[in-house]
């Protein structure tokens, strides 16, 4: 099975490094042929260990491919773990990402980085898969930048455009906030385990479970607790949690097709695998999770009502990004990893279906992005009406959709949990369904019904998209719909991830959930007389009504409430606290040593100081040079008694 391993990881890297160094030769076609063969066959390879892990039980395969250096008995590897929580990870990456590429070809269709394109995006798919595949931190880290890096080529990938520049290197640096505490957990657990193997840290971390250390001096800290939290920084930049998601509305520079593949299956769900991979860390330090359960309900609760005054038809569903990805990690936070990554798969699917049926509607809009400056497409493009329509039912979880399951299991866990924080949990991801319902179908409405608001040029030549765009969002529509029923019982409650996910039984409120488990058909029923799903429905209901039977009373709510508007268009303040202190700070401390520093010291006292020195110096000796004979054997004899006076005093 090993050779089937290696296949997954380096058929989409063959296929970018083909596409990048050999492009002119191989031409637009070769291209995308290229990349997208080495991506299907990925995608194959991991349907077949899907099936070998998932229903025909393989064995846990966890061994070594490549060893890099050996260390004072460190090992320095790379290798792979496959077991069911790995299985599932590569299906969703390569699925998404096989769509991604097929809808590229008519996306990037006349732009000349063709090539590029599609080779970026190729290397990203093999970095997302050997982060996921990963038996090692240092494998793990490895992967972790790499997904990074290629991010930020493919935002900033118009680099013409100021704001993709911009927006590319926020990414990166904000991501390298997170990545330091995230290198710091690393380095912690490589100096109190002496291993970076998985299984060696996770069998030690029991017996280290009551070791604290001093951080500040005469203060302890637990252990765990600090490498938990360390490495949920990371993942913080990672998956975009408060305050550190600044970077993922700003993704939105890039081409759509990068968006859904950041969004959807790669980049920010990287976090979320990570601390579900890292559950036997996480189950002994109950303060790490208290830690990860309140950033999550403040990202899935704020960032969701950011989404509401959104008018960019892609920085909707970014913010809709943010807003899920806090529903995932209040899975975490609660211990319900299982169902945490239950909604990651889910979201995937309709996640990338939503942002590609996006990118559609921009191609029949000469790239128009602006919601106010559409509606009534439904007439024109019926495939993506409908596609965008599954997506945004999975998005808010309507009864019988993907979303409905994974979020439905997601709230109820919350509420079953005791984790200091589940309260407030449990309100945010509550009341994020209305948000999230609301400020949904208010871009559905406005995009695809009322009256039409573009130019007349743009309405003569409105249509559908091709059918290499439109074949992949009916592709994605498939599991929108079905694969939360059809997952749902083996992820949640069969034990499907077994031992790669551990959960304390104090801990477990999935084994709660499923005492009183009785099926589809009960888990439907139950929900629809759930709060959530009438929230959802009044979301809907409210977004009709605003938007398309009285227009007029958003514009008077924007008027009265104008204070909590300013709020809320200026993110919280976020983004204006990072540029004046963050940046504008940087600027500041730049100019002073380049004037103080640079300028006065270096330039002015080390190195114009020092020619003044030997010039002040030279002018005062060159008068004992006079060209006499005289004055030079008068010297001479100076020195020779001096000298003789030195040797007799000692």
């Amino acid at each position: 099975m090993e050779n089937i391993y290696l296949t997954i990881v380096l058929a989409p890297l063959i296929g970018a490094i083909i596409a990048g160094l050999f492009g002119k030769q191989i031409g637009r076609s070769g291209a995308h042929w290229v990349t997208i063969a080495g991506v299907a066959i990925s995608f194959v390879m991991s349907v077949i260990v899907f099936k070998d892990v998932i229903f025909d039980g393989a064995a846990v395969y966890n061994q070594a491919v490549y060893t890099w250096m050996v260390s004072d008995g460190i090992r320095f590897e790379i290798g792979f773990l496959i077991d069911s929580l790995t299985a599932v990870m590569i299906v969703v990456v390569t699925f998404v990402s096989l769509m991604v590429h097929i809808y590229t070809i008519g996306y990037m269709r006349d732009d000349p980085g063709y090539q590029r394109f599609f080779c970026y995006i190729s290397l990203f798919t093999f970095s997302m898969l050997m982060l996921v595949m990963s038996n090692n931190f240092l494998q793990l880290f490895f992967g972790w930048e790499a997904v990074g890096l290629v991010s930020y080529l493919l935002i900033g990938f118009w680099y013409k455009r100021e704001t993709a520049i911009y927006a590319n290197l926020k990414a990166f640096l904000v991501n390298r906030v997170g990545d330091f505490g995230f290198i710091l957990g690393i380095a912690a657990v490589l100096m109190y385990f002496n291993s970076l193997d998985y299984q060696d840290v996770f069998d030690a971390a029991p017996a280290l479970a009551d070791l604290t250390i001093e951080i500040i001096p005469g203060s302890e800290w637990s252990l765990l607790t600090v490498i938990g939290i360390l490495l949920f920084i990371g993942a913080m930049g990672k998956s975009a949690q408060v305050p550190l998601h600044v970077w993922l509305p700003d993704s939105m520079e890039g081409p759509t097709p990068i968006s859904a593949l950041i969004h959807a299956a790669t980049m920010v769900t990287a976090g979320i695998f990570m601390v579900a991979r890292m559950s036997p860390i996480y189950e002994l330090t109950e303060t790490a999770l208290s830690f990860i359960l309140v950033i999550g309900a403040i990202t899935a609760l704020f960032m969701g009502l950011l989404g509401i005054i959104q008018n960019d038809i892609k920085r909707v569903i970014a913010y809709s990004t943010l807003s899920q990805l806090g529903y995932m990690t209040v899975a975490l936070g609660v211990s319900a990893y299982s169902a945490g990554i239950f909604h990651l798969m889910t979201h995937a699917a309709f996640k990338a279906l939503l942002f590609l049926a996006a990118g559609s509607v921009i191609i029949a809009m000469h790239h128009e992005q602006d919601i106010r400056k559409m509606g009534g497409l439904k007439k024109y493009m019926p495939i993506t009406y409908w596609c965008m329509l599954i997506g945004s039912l999975a998005l808010i979880g309507f009864p019988g959709f993907s979303g409905f399951f994974s979020k439905d299991a997601i709230i109820e866990a919350v509420h079953a949990s005791q984790i200091p924080g589940a309260g407030f949990a449990y309100f945010a991801v509550v009341l994020g369904v209305f948000i999230t319902a609301f400020y949904s179908f208010r871009m559905f409405f406005l995009v695809f019904h009322g009256k039409e608001r573009m130019d007349e040029h743009t309405r003569e030549h409105l249509q559908e998209s091709p059918r290499v765009v439109t074949w992949p969002l009916l592709a994605l529509a498939v599991p929108s719909v079905i694969a939360g029923a059809f997952f749902i019982e083996p992820m949640l409650f069969a034990g499907m991830f077994g031992d790669a996910i551990y959960v304390k039984p104090e801990h477990d409120v999935l084994a709660q959930l499923g005492e009183h488990y009785t099926g589809i058909g009960g888990f439907l029923v139950h929900g629809v007389m759930a709060p959530p799903f009438l929230l959802a429905m009044a979301g809907v209901a409210t977004a009709a009504f605003f938007y398309l039977k009285r227009p007029d009373i958003p514009a008077m709510i924007k008027d009265r409430l104008s204070l909590v508007y300013k709020v809320l268009e200026n993110n919280y303040g976020f983004d204006a606290f990072n540029d004046r202190f963050f940046a504008g700070g940087s600027r500041k401390l730049g100019r002073l040593l380049s004037n103080v520093g640079d300028t006065k010291l270096i330039d002015g006292l080390l190195v114009d100081g020092t020619a003044k020195s030997v010039g002040w110096i030279s002018s005062k000796i060159r008068y004992t040079q006079t060209g006499y004979l005289y004055h030079y054997a008068f010297a001479m004899i100076v020195g020779l008694l001096a000298l003789i006076g030195l040797a007799v005093s000692f």
